[in-house]
């Protein structure tokens, strides 16, 4: 910065020697012919003998060289300080960006240390939009932070100097003005600034509603209460606009102010420069000079306001943001499991132990127990969430109110604890992003990327890539990826999700073309046939054909014959493509698709005027969706009986292609149309490419395809639901082709990769309560806590069963429940009264007191 302010000097003084110099004539005003272009001397001061020296003559130039020669020069300075300006630039954005990354994974890496209680208090997408939005102009700034006033101070400074050295008064002028608009300006703006922070808390607060009405939309719709929410709402947006409106007014009250101190400078300029001027004080080139200095001049001033301005609102919003991470929401210490020892005494004690009671809102005094500790025991708290107090404080997640609660566990797995909650919380992904979500601790190589690591310890962010592996498969028993993929498995079939993953598995998308797998299908498929025809249900299954039309497909469906790759040919999309068009214009079939389609929607019409939207018509005839009704019957009034417009309406295209005869039962698809299809199949496989790729990946009886899932690739075909009972007689063909090929193993693999949902909201409660307890469970740990998850599950036996004993079986299975039902299966339960009295019953056993 600094080494660009003799080439900003420059730039400022040149104009003056252009207009002086060469225009006026000044270097000739003796007669002389030429006079020096780019002449460098060195005066040396009196103190150290003076003298000057000629370094460099320069050029001896005429007037209109000279006019050029500085004029290039001008140019070559404006150039320079443009990449002076773009390096400081280039570098202040990219400090402010580092700043910015390590900010927002601070605030991160605390957030992952909210205590219980701030979990309970700070609101998740509060948490989410600071650390989003609300840090952004923070770390914007810092890049300002000094650069700003460093590099825009020195330009203003240097331009006030230049000023003062043409002429001392108007020097004096406009640092008066600068001086005031600094004074003046800041402090009109501090109203501004408390009003920001009221909108910044207010935004804040209605984002929070906003999720808060998301998470609780049933709950909104079953009690009525769209209508308040929306006033509610409404009240809130407008407490915003208000405080926005308030900012607005203040904010362009001073820009007026800061505008118009601007401009009575070049006023004073032009009367008293002129003044001098006409007094012969001042020459011409040296007024036109501090006219073009002064250009320069309120640009950096208004920035510098600007930036004092940006200041006081980033310390506002930082001040903000540090309560969200306040020491007090935060652990003291990140403890994995505090209550467990690493000595091998197999103890359990509970000494002076006071529990917070939830459901109570109390603490409650436990009575004094210690015991040799049993393999499986389970704690309950009949009528009290002391259980669940308990069960918090052995995982680590929330400590005891007082007293000590000590399990020492001897031996044993990898880590200490396994946890499943009472809410099973599942993060968006596949079931086996969530049962290996607990092995990925740390990685198992530094990062391969050398320029990532070290920007990201230059940011103060970690240098541990997510790409990198994270599992160590040979340390939990399996070889590879895939072989843990099959110890997975048959630890969450023994809990019981065996059905589930494979029913999963048959909707997952093949991926198994040339693989013995793929080969395995294939067979599998030609027995399912073979199966059906002998059984005499072969009319079940209409397969994939190439020269006959499938009935139970849509029109799209039978002229594409296969499944699209390009998303441009999915659904509606494929009316409006191109090629899809083009090749329908060339064989004469968009004309009759397009009347099917504006028939199709006549029909509807008239059958769906009057009918509510949540009729069970609409499902039926599910080519138009309700709130299309409108926009079709308006299109249908717009088009005369008999006639084709042209270009055709893409609806009603979409509308044709979406039809399967046997479904809707319209009766509007003959034979002739039917063969016409057909015949488009292979027009369309040769125009829907890309570069030469296949944009559809077409039905091969010999080949997997790829884009469909494993259920349609033994099938391949439709299953004709005209039957009653055609669905149940298929699952069970299929079962008995996938058993008889040992695929069962393989569709349920196929299964993990089932996605969960927002929440696991696309699973049950049972089927999420089971993946956290076999993601406790893979983490073979030392001991595993099941706090209340059992109760989400019918078969608690075969859960007990399976954590008591295989090489998953923890060294200790701890059971916390409300109820005693769900402790059952448990030969030794330690029953926590509500006054805090325990009791230890064993199986078989009358009660002992602790």
């Amino acid at each position: 910065m600094l080494a660009s302010l003799p080439f900003y000097f420059a730039s400022l003084d040149l104009p003056k020697r252009i207009v002086n110099d060469a225009i006026t004539g000044k270097a000739y005003a003796h007669g002389e012919v030429t006079a020096p272009f780019l002449a460098l001397e060195i005066d040396w001061p009196a103190s150290l003998g003076g003298g000057r020296i000629h370094v460099f003559d320069g050029f001896q130039l005429d007037r209109l060289e000279l006019l050029l020669g500085l004029s290039t020069l001008f140019l070559m300075l404006v150039l320079s300080n443009g990449a002076f300006k773009f390096w400081i630039n280039l570098q202040k954005g990219m400090l402010g960006e580092r700043m910015l990354r390590r900010l927002r994974f601070q605030l991160f890496s605390l957030m992952l240390r909210y205590s219980p209680q701030a979990q309970r208090e700070v609101k998740s997408s509060e948490t989410a939009t600071i650390i989003r939005d609300e840090v952004e102009p923070i770390g914007s700034f810092i890049g300002d932070a000094i650069v700003t006033p460093l590099h825009l101070g020195t330009q203003a400074l240097t331009t006030l100097a230049f000023i003062l050295m043409q002429n001392v008064w108007l020097g004096l002028a406009a640092g008066g003005m600068v001086g005031v608009q600094i004074a003046v300006i800041p402090r009109l703006r501090r109203q501004i600034i408390g009003l920001s922070r009221q909108r910044q808390i207010a935004s804040r607060a209605f984002a929070g509603r906003v999720a808060e009405v998301l998470d609780g939309l049933d709950t909104v719709t079953v009690n009525e209460g769209e209508r308040w929410e929306r006033s509610e709402i409404s009240g809130r947006l407008h407490g915003i606009y208000d405080l926005r409106m308030r900012i607005y007014k203040r904010k362009f009250a001073v820009k007026y102010l800061n505008n118009l101190l601007a401009q009575i400078t070049p006023f004073l300029f032009y009367a008293i420069g002129g003044m001098f001027a006409l007094k012969g004080r001042l020459d011409i080139g040296q007024l036109v000079a501090v006219l073009a200095a002064y250009r320069d001049l309120p640009p950096p001033l208004k920035e510098l306001i600007d930036w004092d301005q940006q200041r006081l609102d980033v310390e506002v919003k930082y001040e903000t943001i540090a309560a969200q991470f306040a020491p007090r929401l935060l652990r003291t210490a990140e403890v994995s499991a505090p209550g467990f020892s690493d000595d091998s005494l197999n103890h359990l004690a509970f000494a002076g132990l006071i529990l917070h009671d939830p459901q109570e809102d109390r603490s409650v005094a436990v009575t004094d127990i210690a015991l040799p500790l049993p393999p499986r025991f389970a704690v309950v708290s009949p009528g009290s969430g002391l259980a669940h107090a308990a069960a918090m404080a052995l995982a680590g997640l929330r400590p005891a109110v007082g007293g000590s609660l000590r399990l020492d566990v001897g031996g044993g797995g990898v880590r200490a604890v396994g946890y499943a909650g009472r809410e099973p919380t599942l993060f968006p992904g596949s079931i086996r992003d969530n049962l290996i979500y607990g092995l990925r601790v740390a990685p198992l190589a530094p990062p391969e990327d050398p320029l990532y690591a070290a920007e990201a310890r230059r940011t103060g962010n970690t240098p541990e890539a997510s790409a990198a592996p994270w599992i160590d498969h040979a340390a939990l028993g399996a070889a590879d990826a895939c072989g843990f993929d099959r110890t997975m498995l048959h630890l969450v079939c023994r809990l019981g999700l065996e059905e589930d993953l494979y029913r999963f598995g048959l909707t997952a998308r093949s991926r198994c073309e040339g693989t013995p797998l793929g080969t395995r299908m294939i067979a599998a498929r030609r027995f399912l046939r073979e199966e059906l025809a002998h059984s005499g249900h072969a009319g079940l299954v209409l397969p994939f054909e190439r020269r006959r039309y499938n009935a139970r497909a849509t029109i799209a469906e039978n002229l594409l014959f296969g499944v699209p790759v390009d998303q441009a040919l999915v659904g509606r999309d494929l009316a409006a493509e191109p090629r899809f068009r083009a090749v329908l214009t060339d064989l004469d079939l968009i004309d009759p698709l397009w009347r099917l389609g504006v028939a199709i929607a006549r029909t509807l019409v008239d059958l769906f005027r009057g009918v509510a939207p949540g009729d069970g018509l609409f499902r039926r005839f599910s080519l138009i969706e309700p709130e299309e009704l409108p926009e079709v019957e308006r299109l249908l009034g717009a088009i005369p009986e008999g006639t084709v417009p042209a270009p055709h309406t893409p609806i009603f295209l979409a509308i044709a292609l979406s039809y399967v005869e046997p479904v809707q039962r319209l009766g509007l698809l003959d034979d002739a149309l039917r063969r016409r299809v057909v015949g488009a199949r292979d027009p369309l496989h040769e125009a829907l490419r890309t570069r030469g790729v296949p944009d559809v990946e077409a039905f091969d009886p010999d080949r997997i395809n790829m884009r469909s899932s494993m259920l349609d690739n033994l099938l391949f075909g439709r299953i004709d639901a005209g039957h009653g009972l055609a669905s149940d007689v298929i699952q069970a063909a299929v079962r008995g082709a996938v058993r008889r090929f040992e695929l069962e193993d393989d569709v349920r693999v196929r299964g993990l990769d089932y996605a969960v949902g927002n929440r696991g909201q696309a699973l049950t409660q049972r089927q999420r309560a089971l993946i956290e307890i076999g993601r406790a469970a893979l983490r073979q740990p030392r001991a595993i806590i099941i706090d209340g998850t059992l109760r989400h599950i019918s078969d608690l036996d075969r859960v007990i069963a399976t954590l008591s004993e295989g090489p998953y079986a923890p060294g200790c299975l701890i059971v916390c429940a409300e109820t005693p039902a769900e402790a059952a299966a448990m030969p030794v339960q330690i029953v926590i009264g509500a006054t805090g009295r325990t009791e230890i019953l064993q199986a078989h056993q009358e009660p002992v007191t602790a």
